[in-house]
């Protein structure tokens, strides 16, 4: 087994990362967040690299959550310190200017399921599960789950999930619009979390970015439209438009360049 925390793959414009810690389901310990900061940061400044795939190994997690024991008889400084350092590396995946796509291939708990809501969206097998057992624990969820979680499956189902420490089947999941693909068999996970990594690689890169910049607006109305007339209109007037404009009258496949 590899000491490395993550793993790292390339195929052309596809990038695999890995958590690698199956022998404690993924845990997020410090290490293993500091890999993920740098490789989503890495993998970001490479304008070859159009999508990302995240996943856990072992069959059993894509992620357990936080680990409790760098986290157990922390005074409120340390406390503040170390999930504001976890919170900040879920909004530097969220942030991500390359798609990123969460392949659930076991429990997302906690942390780990803060992780996937990160992520631009989720594909998941039927083994998969999430939840926010925080509060059995005296804990809540300190990496963006009491924000992010609502937006996806409402207020209601949120609080439900986080109140009663309750898990979603992956087939719930896909009901509730928390994975927007149905679920697969494990076998097939990684190879579904691929292809469709490929069909969005295979678009503009520069109009994916400006998509995912988009959908990162929260400003109230109408704000939040001129946001999005700013990132149209310079997706209109950018050479991907063009391209791909003429590639579709022409009848033929666009030929994206490279982000810069």
């Amino acid at each position: 087994m590899s000491d490395d925390a993550l793993l790292i793959s390339r195929d052309g414009p596809v990038a695999v990362v890995t958590l690698n810690r199956p022998g404690v389901h993924n845990a997020l310990n410090r290490r293993t967040l500091e890999e993920l900061s740098a490789a989503v940061n890495d993998l970001a400044a490479h304008g070859s690299v159009r999508a990302i795939v995240l996943t856990g190994a072992g069959e059993k997690a894509f992620s357990a959550g936080a680990d409790l024991d760098e986290l157990s008889g922390l005074n409120y400084e340390q406390a503040s310190a170390a999930l504001g350092y976890g919170q900040s590396v879920m909004l530097e995946v969220s942030r991500c200017p390359v798609p990123v796509i969460a392949a659930v291939n076991g429990v997302a708990l906690g942390g780990g399921f803060e992780l996937a809501l990160a992520a631009s969206f989720v594909v998941v097998s039927t083994r998969a599960s999430f939840g926010l057992p925080e509060s059995g624990l005296g804990l809540i969820p300190g990496y963006g789950g009491t924000q992010r979680l609502p937006r996806l499956v409402g207020p209601a189902v949120a609080a439900y999930l986080m109140l009663s420490g309750r898990r979603l089947s992956a087939g719930r999941a896909y009901e509730l619009g928390l994975a927007p693909t149905e679920p697969v068999e494990p076998a097939d996970l990684l190879e579904n979390a691929t292809q469709i990594a490929v069909e969005i690689a295979r678009r503009g890169p520069m109009a994916n970015s400006a998509i995912l910049q988009a959908l990162q607006t929260t400003a109230p109305p109408p704000a939040h439209l001129e946001a999005e007339t700013s990132l149209a209109a310079a997706a209109t007037a950018g050479p991907e438009a063009a391209e791909g404009i003429a590639a579709f009258k022409a009848r033929r496949q666009p030929e994206f360049a490279e982000r810069p």
